[in-house]
């Protein structure tokens, strides 16, 4: 049998083309402490925005993310916004093919954000009207660029692109190629998808383009899936269906077996943001795909993804390292959940960096921890409170034993790090081998360092966090506690 982290590993070799409505999305982070005197509304103080991928943009970048050679078809206005997709797109190594557009702005979501709280969503846009030049050459354009690609992704915003009239077009030149067509839909109208080899609505799209309400708690859930289905299927030629069913998880019915439903679990994870979360399933899926996975495993790695990425804050990609990492911890041979805490240091960095642009406040601890007890604990406590997450970093068992003699550890690394894991203020363990945590930290970059017992002077670590503006925190000893203090009582 395959291992499914197999399929990951040949993302590197998969060639997609995605075709959809892309979009300039801005995040700007801030906090609300007061309401106005002039009107019953908060005071949003900004400090901070940032500008990405969004719409089928977000899928493209997710595609990149995850390794794959991905080239793209949209279209964007002359303007500001559309210069700056065009060199986002270059930047991530996108093979473009943008429709410039005179006249039209290039559509532009703005969000404002307190904490990981969404406060208000401005939108620029304007309903787009191809001219039958435009829609010629942009159909051009993919037939001469469907050869050299495995997989066709259409990402249907139902903002002018993909319209009754170019999406059979664009179908129908794919299928002559013999390149498979996935489709995140948009609306009611399915009879455009006419011919796509897999759809993969939501479960209210689903409703909408069917007639039909669905409980997925229902004991004839099931059932009214195969009745919908059947009524794509045979009105209009789609050959597969995959429909999302957020904290229900996925399912997958085909045109040849449509009485044989398959549906796998979400996987459950702390939710910040859902912006973004069917663009990540929607790449992951033309991924798998690509690499030839079987429908279940390809539906695995879109649940994991979209379960990863709702764990971010604002429009967000998922790495292939990510997938695979959460896909090995997935899989281990025991129940021991806190084993996925305990990270390596390289992935400790992109973790750190990708909570930094979501605005998060990231906090840095490190010790031997040979034999936890309340003093540890009461430190742990008070660096929490001074951040969002914790990373903590856990001296090796070679690095004890150069500072405290071969009699040390008491307990390996391995029990040390699972452990501190345990621990709900903890968010996530790295175990070093260096003598000190500085190369860590430099890789980490933190806002907040935080021990105890530590003067400036003699704490370079802490001087490295300053030196780059962050704080540096002296937590305060619980007198009476001390490792040693606790090895010399067991002795007697």
């Amino acid at each position: 049998m395959t291992l499914i982290s197999s399929y990951i590993n040949q993302f590197p070799n998969v060639r997609i083309l995605c075709v959809g409505d892309v979009m300039l999305d801005e995040f700007i982070y801030g906090r609300v402490d007061r309401i106005s005197p002039e009107a019953p509304v908060p005071v949003f103080k900004r400090t901070h925005n940032k500008k990405m991928l969004g719409g089928a943009g977000n899928v493209v970048a997710n595609l990149r993310a995850l390794g794959c050679k991905t080239s793209f078809i949209a279209a964007v206005g002359n303007d500001d916004a559309g210069l700056m997709i065009r060199d986002m797109l270059n930047d991530i190594g996108v093979a473009t093919h943008l429709s410039v557009i005179d006249g039209w702005p290039t559509i532009m979501k703005t969000r404002m954000i307190s904490g990981v709280t969404h406060l208000l969503r401005a939108d620029c846009e304007e309903k787009l009207n191809l001219s039958a030049e435009t829609v010629g050459g942009f159909l051009d354009t993919f037939a001469k660029m469907v050869p050299g690609c495995d997989v066709v992704l259409l990402s249907d915003y139902n903002k002018g692109l993909l319209t009754p009239d170019t999406t059979p077009r664009i179908i129908d030149i794919a299928r002559r190629a013999g390149r498979p067509v996935i489709v995140d839909p948009k609306g009611t109208h399915y009879e455009k998808y006419a011919g796509a080899t897999l759809v993969k609505p939501n479960l209210k799209e689903f409703a909408e383009a069917t007639g039909i309400s669905y409980n997925p708690v229902a004991p004839d859930f099931h059932r009214n899936v195969t009745i919908g289905a059947r009524k794509l299927f045979d009105q209009y030629g789609i050959q597969n269906l995959i429909v999302t069913l957020s904290e229900h998880g996925m399912l997958y019915v085909s045109a040849d077996a449509p009485d044989d439903i398959l549906q796998i679990p979400t996987v459950a994870r702390e939710v910040f943001d859902v912006s973004g979360a069917g663009d990540t399933s929607m790449a992951t899926l033309g991924a798998a795909i690509g690499a030839n996975a079987p429908i279940r495993d390809a539906m695995k790695l879109a649940n994991r993804a979209s379960g990863i990425v709702v764990g971010k804050l604002g429009t967000a990609t998922v790495s292939r390292d990510e997938l695979y990492d959460a896909v090995a911890a997935a899989s281990g041979n025991d129940d021991w959940v806190q084993r996925r805490k305990i990270i390596t240091a390289p992935q400790a960095a992109r973790l750190a960096r990708a909570l930094r642009d979501q605005g998060r406040i990231v906090g840095f601890t490190n010790g031997c921890f040979d034999c936890c007890h309340l003093g540890h604990l009461h430190s742990f406590v008070q660096a929490k409170k001074n951040c969002d997450v914790l990373f903590v970093g856990i001296n090796s068992d070679a690095s004890v034993r150069r500072a405290k003699g071969p009699a040390r550890p008491i307990q390996d690394e391995k029990t040390r790090a699972l452990l501190l894991a345990s621990m709900e203020f903890v968010d996530y363990v790295i175990v070093f081998d260096d003598d000190t945590a500085l190369g860590l930290i430099q890789a980490i970059h933190p806002d907040v360092i935080a021990k105890e017992g530590y003067a400036l002077d003699n704490w370079p670590e802490a001087k490295h966090v300053i030196s780059y503006g962050g704080r540096a925190i002296t937590l305060t000893r619980l007198e009476g506690y001390s490792t040693t203090g606790l090895f010399n009582k067991i002795r007697g």
